[in-house]
């Protein structure tokens, strides 16, 4: 695989992580990080409740940790009102908004090379 400077993404002897194809992976990988950027691409802003929802099938402290670290990776933006009960929303960065193409391409990926079902 070679990057667009036609450099190969993964050099022989050179570990994962440094490169940019692992530094990547690193910041998007695990079960509900794409599912979150995928769904504050769709939706712009979202508070923790209503993505929660979106997704079904994750547990609150699962989320509350993909957002801090989706944060601390400066994908997200997490914007906090001062106000009882506490309101929080979260959105996409600009960084965090040049991953939607990859996600994009993914999707269409996926539509075009989905086996059949069994």
């Amino acid at each position: 695989m070679r990057s667009e400077t036609g450099k190969t993404c993964v050099p022989t002897g050179v570990d994962l992580k440094d490169t940019g194809f692992g530094y990547t992976l690193s910041l998007i990988s695990g079960k509900y990080k794409m599912i979150i950027l995928y769904w504050l691409s769709e939706n712009k802003i979202m508070r923790h409740n209503e993505l929660k929802r979106s997704i079904g099938t994750i547990s609150f402290k699962t989320l509350s940790i993909m957002l801090k670290e989706l944060e601390a990776d400066g994908l997200i933006i997490r914007k906090e009102f001062p106000q009882i009960p506490p309101k929080v929303e979260y959105s996409l960065s600009e960084r965090g908004l040049s991953l939607v193409p990859l996600l994009n391409m993914m999707c269409d990926w996926g539509e075009k090379n989905r086996l059949p079902a069994l």
